[in-house]
């Protein structure tokens, strides 16, 4: 699903560190946390995967920017038949995801928690431990789960 096609796309884009905190390293983190609960949610991977790389490739900023999630959902319509195809459900779960996620829900439809929490559990790189009270499902609450991925997200490019 992600391809170089899309990184290009992305990279053309962003407009931060390719390798700060909301970049690449990040991107891919979220990735492998989505993979990782789609196993035990059964969450749409693909979604989830394009979740990743483009839920943050809109900031215009590192710090407090409230409309990067809605640019990323109208930027993934866009590339929606050209830089990756999806189903239109799975269209609509991707806009959501990104659209929503810093809004701090919790509860939701299977495949949009599960971006959520992917993201979540990579808030060691700026220097949260994540809330198991602010995850979504179980999987993310699993407290193995959450070990693995906070200490994977210390090795962010915050702590280099």
């Amino acid at each position: 699903m992600i391809d170089g096609r899309l990184i290009e796309n992305i990279r053309r884009r962003y407009a931060l560190d390719w390798n700060g905190i909301h970049g690449v390293s990040h991107w891919r983190r979220v990735h492998e946390n989505g993979l990782r609960l789609a196993k035990a949610t059964g969450a749409r991977t693909a979604v989830v995967e394009l979740f990743a790389y483009l839920h943050d490739a809109l900031r215009v900023n590192n710090g407090i920017d409230p409309d990067h999630g809605a640019r990323a959902a109208e930027w993934a319509r866009s590339l929606c038949g050209s830089a990756f195809h999806l189903a239109p459900d799975e269209m609509e779960l991707l806009v959501v995801a990104c659209h929503c996620h810093t809004d701090g829900l919790t509860s939701g439809e299977v495949t949009v928690v599960t971006c959520w929490d992917a993201d979540r559990l990579d808030l060691g790189r700026v220097g949260i431990e994540p809330d198991p009270k602010r995850l979504c499902t179980e999987a993310a609450r699993d407290p193995e789960t959450m070990a693995w991925a906070y200490e994977r997200s210390l090795g962010g490019s915050a702590r280099r």
